[in-house]
């Protein structure tokens, strides 16, 4: 009868492939995949009310795109507002 014996770095390997496997599925690929936002989008993503997303157009803050009667914003321009840049 062969016996395999489970190290403690066995175990610790194990957990961080694991680890890696589950970041690269809970990652939001939807988000990184789409370039541009609607406005319902920018709100919902930094919890913003419509007036102060348009007080964000106004002052130069976030620039946008208007096609027809809708506005869209740059993924980019929404990721350097939530890292403060």
């Amino acid at each position: 009868m062969l016996i395999d014996v489970i190290t403690r770095e066995d175990l610790n390997e194990f957990r961080n492939l694991l680890l890696n496997d589950l970041k690269q599925l809970i990652r939001p690929q939807s988000q990184q995949a789409k370039q541009w936002l609607k406005s319902y989008e920018v709100r919902k993503l930094l919890n913003i009310s419509a007036g102060t997303l348009q007080n964000l157009r106004i002052n130069g803050t976030l620039a946008f795109t208007k096609i027809g009667g809708l506005m869209y914003y740059k993924y980019s321009d929404i990721e350097k507002i939530m890292n403060g840049k």
